[in-house]
């Protein structure tokens, strides 16, 4: 049940049931039930409270944290702002750091733009998994946000001469049963044309109440029209274009799935979407779901 909440973000409720079990003197929580509970704190960034579980499971559960546990924690201090603290317990940590922990601090590193340690945490994945695209993409974007175009060059050919091969971001819905599949920039869906001019059409409402495209985002050193055509049809946005066209009128959520993380500026724009539209937004990517309610995402802008 914990478990349920916390995959479905329901994060308050996952910490509210977890709370009132303790108190019953036959629960005894697990390895799993922790991995839960911390990934929930995790989400609502609720990092007093996520030190304060991860203590007590060695404290006063008798349970000895696992690798999982360990990535819980430095997702939670990394997304906190406490990167150097995170290293710190990656540093004592009494097991051999794998990818998983390596790849939650990269991701924190990437959410901050640490370069200093998310290229520590890349060569170390870089090592441990050489054919993983990912690690190379999450550097090579902190690089090029930094504007540093010779290290992104040098990356991609890392990335060649290893034959490190890139896999595309999609997105997609589920509208009647048949599933429509979205990429950057996409022009072949049959209904692209009016697609593009209800997402132009919504772009325009956004900027209106505040939004600004992070044309800093962008991976590739080209002028700033460019950078802007570039971010403003990511797959996700197209997506959600698309749904809205097709359900203007309903009152449930419009629900995207996408598999890779979502990018700064998108998240942005689903916030914006979500509050001039009124319609709720539900993004799962592959770090978690964004529940995207007023202007506001369930995520606290920790992802």
């Amino acid at each position: 049940m914990i478990g349920g909440y916390a995959q479905n973000g329901q994060d308050s409720d996952a910490l509210a049931l977890f709370e009132s079990m303790l108190v019953e003197e036959e629960f005894k929580p697990d390895h799993i039930t922790f991995v839960s509970v911390l990934s929930a704190c995790n989400h609502a960034g609720l990092v007093e409270e996520g030190k304060r579980y991860f203590g007590s499971m060695s404290g006063i559960h008798g349970l000895s944290p696992t690798l999982d546990h360990y990535a819980c924690m430095v997702n939670l201090l990394g997304r906190s702002g406490s990167i150097d603290e995170a290293v710190e317990l990656i540093s004592s940590m009494p097991h051999k750091p794998d990818s998983l922990i390596w790849s939650s601090l990269l991701n924190v590193c990437a959410t901050k733009r640490n370069i200093k340690y998310g290229e520590m945490a890349a060569r170390k994945l870089f090592a441990l998994d050489p054919l993983n695209a990912g690690p190379y993409i999450l550097l090579s974007n902190m690089y090029a946000s930094d504007g540093r175009w010779k290290d992104v060059a040098a990356l991609r050919s890392l990335m060649k001469t290893n034959n490190v091969k890139k896999f595309a971001a999609y997105s997609w819905v589920d509208i009647n049963n048949e599933v429509h599949k979205f990429v950057a920039n996409d022009r072949i869906h049959v209904d692209s044309i009016a697609i593009y001019k209800e997402l132009d059409d919504l772009i325009k409402k956004v900027q209106e109440v505040g939004y600004k495209p992070s044309t800093n985002l962008v991976l590739h050193d080209v002028g700033e029209q460019e950078k802007l055509e570039s971010i403003s049809y990511h797959s996700e946005k197209l997506a959600l274009a698309f749904m809205l066209m097709k359900r203007p009128h309903e009152s449930m959520p419009v629900r995207i799935l996408k598999n890779l993380r979502v990018c700064g500026d998108c998240h942005a724009f689903m916030k914006f979407s979500s509050k001039v539209t009124g319609r709720t937004i539900v993004l799962r990517d592959s770090n978690r779901f964004h529940h995207f309610v007023g202007g506001k995402c369930s995520c606290n802008d920790h992802w």
